[in-house]
């Protein structure tokens, strides 16, 4: 585990490439916290330091978003308008989870038991309207 507390914006890409950095083996990262903690933001700036130039947007209608990092693809999710699990099965995410492409996943709680045994959680605590801490929780 390791915690990181920043108290501006701009502080973001060192949480980012702490979070590259943490990977490891894993591919499914799962950002947890409250609505308006900063989960997209953090996850537009793990993108950018993974060298894309597309524009992250939250995928809340449309379930995923795709970036291009170089020769990577880079699944960004948002499960919050799920209500039933069964929903991330109609839609395959089996295929994404498991592809070996990293899958950034926001609101995880929704599908909780379909979340890979390795997945990395960053959980996001907003302490200001500028200040949050991040612990990255991860298995070895």
């Amino acid at each position: 585990m390791r915690t990181i507390h920043i108290t501006s914006q701009d502080e973001l890409p060192d949480v980012a490439r702490a979070v590259i950095r943490s990977l490891g083996r894993r591919t499914v990262v799962a950002f947890r916290g409250g609505m308006g903690a900063g989960k997209t933001t953090l996850i537009r700036e793990i993108v950018a330091a993974l060298g894309s130039a597309d524009t992250v947007t939250s995928p809340t209608f449309a379930i995923v978003n795709q970036y291009k990092a170089g020769k990577e693809r880079i699944h960004h999710f948002d499960f919050y308008r799920i209500d039933d699990q069964r929903e991330a099965y109609d839609f395959g995410y089996e295929e994404y989870f498991y592809s070996g492409d990293l899958c950034l996943v926001e609101w995880p709680e929704k599908i909780e038991q379909l979340l890979p045994e390795n997945t990395m959680n960053v959980r996001i605590t907003a302490d200001s309207d500028t200040a949050r801490t991040f612990c990255l929780l991860y298995t070895s």
